[in-house]
């Protein structure tokens, strides 16, 4: 039996489109100068979506029409004679294309059947996917997700132009199968891929392929993302390989395949969610157009689940901690890339944020630790260990080395040695040819999870060098008991501090178990957080902002620090 419509939700969903198409439509021979082509194809499909949609201010209008068509042309102007379309950084680029093909196949589908009135766009849509089909059946991807993008592009080209060879395509992409891991995360583990590209494509490949295996690939995807939601309804970013890894990164694009699953399994944790993701209102243009394109989404959901709290949850594979109560939500983190790899790159995680606590809306965002360790930068966890339920190991051991002479064997006449990288740093001297002198630096930060926060141990061995603890606390509070060092700035050393907004507050406490005393405001010069000469060699830095607390000294030395979140309302 079909649950009923939920009226209310394609309402909010039409008047998103709205918002798009209306201004557009009000002027509809005016040339969109200026818009790329994923924006033109997203008009079209807007307005087209708003024309079919008995919801929408623009339903039956003539003038999204012809919005349509004066946006179809500039599409066109922009093909190249590959069928790919010109603008952006990767220069014919069919995954980049693809985004625009998904859309010109979409508003094809739902103007190919809506009458007359739209025979015109109907076969300018045609005329558009027809060219870039060949370019799009043959062409490479550079990123994980962008397989998805193309094989989704081409099994709409063959939803609505049947061609056995762009299914035979499709299969090539997926025997490679697809990359998520044994506890539900992508292979770039970032949410902003997962909810713009990965789950969309693999959604409509599960529906045009009739493949089921896809369909719980996204509902792994999704039900691993329950646990990476935060209290101030965003996804974490701090594990992710991508640009979001340094942003925060909002529910809302989630809001169609929880909204979907929900439907189609009955899952009352799903319903939950995609309520969340509504809750700020429904600002997506593009949801009224899959709202036609999947009338199961405009069914009502399945009655929610309440969340369950107290809940751990440790990803093993991207090792990543949260503890979320109704006090506070405190994420632990030691996956970066950068141990491994020795450099930050486009693809690898490199936040060194390792711990994130919420409480209310007292936020603190993030926790690093710089160490004046041959400007290799801030902590980043090599490993991480579950030492019990709710307490882990983070450790890092850095090394850096000076060169011992060249062996006889290996000198040459001249001095011309080639050009090599040591891990910190390149040049002439044939490095791996000759004796090494290490120099080690090793950090464990120990943290218990509790259920108002966290309690750190930080062990910094090795030469004596400085280091700084930087807590970024998110703009908006009232700091006490820290001191203040300028440009929103702030020192710790002995006593408790609050950080206050409204009636969440988080407090902490730092002592020194062994080592010499905690540096007081006077050393400014080791009072801050250094990015790494990997930032710094290009005059480029990864700092977090915000209000900062410091709390620093010179190693070896053996830190503690208490973090209590409190909140006089919290939520139930």
């Amino acid at each position: 039996m079909l649950t009923p419509l939920d009226h209310e939700f394609v309402r909010a969903a039409a008047a998103a489109a709205d918002r798009s198409a209306v201004p557009p439509a009000a002027a509809p021979h005016e040339e969109p100068a200026g818009v790329p082509h994923r924006g033109l194809a997203r008009r079209v499909k807007t307005l087209v979506a708003a024309y079919r949609s008995p919801d929408s201010a623009l339903h039956g209008s003539g003038q999204a029409v012809a919005a349509a068509m004066t946006h179809l042309r500039a599409l066109r102007a922009v093909q190249t004679p590959t069928g790919l379309f010109a603008g952006g950084d990767n220069v014919q680029s069919p995954p980049d294309s693809a985004f625009t093909v998904n859309d010109v196949c979409d508003a094809h589908v739902l103007a190919a059947d809506a009458g007359p009135e739209l025979s015109e766009v109907t076969a300018a849509l045609a005329e558009i996917a027809d060219a870039a089909s060949g370019s799009l059946l043959t062409g490479g991807a550079h990123t994980p997700n962008h397989r998805w993008e193309l094989s989704a592009a081409l099994a709409r080209l063959h939803r609505s132009f049947p061609d056995d060879r762009l299914l035979d395509r499709i299969e090539e992409w997926l025997a490679e199968g697809v990359d998520i891991d044994a506890e539900g995360l992508y292979s770039e583990r970032s949410a902003n891929y997962a909810a713009h590209v990965s789950n969309p494509s693999l959604l409509l490949l599960a529906e045009v392929l009739g493949r089921a295996d896809l369909l719980y690939v996204v509902e792994r995807n999704l039900a691993t993302t329950l646990d990476l939601i935060r209290p101030d309804g965003t996804v974490e970013t701090v594990h992710s390989r991508r640009q979001d890894q340094n942003h925060p990164f909002p529910l809302a694009p989630y809001l169609p395949h929880y909204r979907l699953l929900a439907i189609r399994t009955g899952r009352g944790d799903f319903a939950r969610v995609a309520r969340l993701a509504a809750a700020g209102g429904i600002d997506d243009p593009d949801l009224l157009a899959e709202t036609l394109l999947t009338p199961d989404l405009c069914r009502a959901l399945p009655a929610p689940t309440a969340e369950t709290l107290p809940r751990d949850r440790y990803l093993t594979t991207a090792r990543l901690a949260a503890r979320a109560s109704a006090t506070a939500h405190t994420v632990v983190y030691g996956g970066s890339d950068v141990p491994e790899h020795r450099r930050i790159r486009s693809g690898l995680a490199c936040n060194p944020t390792f711990l994130r606590l919420f409480a209310g809306d007292a936020v603190l965002d993030a926790v690093r630790l710089s160490r004046g360790f041959f400007d290799l930068g801030p902590f980043r966890a090599a490993d991480m260990e579950q030492l019990a339920d709710s307490r882990y190991r983070l450790t890092e051991t850095l090394t850096a080395a000076y060169y011992q002479p060249l062996p006889p064997d290996r000198r040459r006449d001249g001095g011309a040695y080639r050009m090599t990288d040591e891990g910190r740093f390149s040049a002439a001297m044939a490095f791996p040819d000759r004796p090494r002198d290490e120099v080690s630096h090793t950090t464990r930060v120990e943290v218990d999870l509790r259920e108002d926060g966290a309690d750190l141990r930080i062990d910094i061995s090795g030469p004596r060098v400085p280091w700084a603890l930087e807590l970024t606390f998110r703009p908006g509070g009232v700091t006490e008991g820290a001191v203040p060092i300028g440009d929103g700035r702030w020192c710790l050393t002995t006593g408790p501090m609050t950080y206050r907004v409204g009636d969440d507050e988080i407090r902490v406490e730092a002592g020194v178990e062994a080592g010499e005393p905690l540096a007081g405001p006077d050393l400014s010069d080791v009072l801050r957080y250094d990015p790494g000469q990997d930032y710094t060699v290009v005059g480029g830095t990864d700092a977090t902002t915000g209000n900062h607390v410091y709390i620093g000294g010179h190693g070896p030395q053996t830190l503690t620090v208490a973090l209590h979140a409190r909140r006089l309302a919290p939520d139930v």
